[in-house]
């Protein structure tokens, strides 16, 4: 299965709490750190929700 790479590049800091669980649920905790995840139709809806905030990457 093909892996994403997410990285955060804008704080969760006052946005709304819906976006800060969905960066708590992807795993995305400080400013410029990646994780890995798999490339399923969950994830990419999570990435959808706050790719004003996050890069990602295959």
């Amino acid at each position: 299965m093909a892996q994403l790479t997410v990285t955060l590049i804008k704080s969760g800091i006052g946005k709304p709490l819906k976006h800060r669980q969905i960066l708590q649920g992807l795993g995305l905790k400080k400013l410029n750190k990646s994780v890995i995840r798999d490339n399923t139709p969950e994830i990419q809806g999570m990435i959808k929700k706050v790719a004003h905030m996050v890069k990602v990457s295959e």
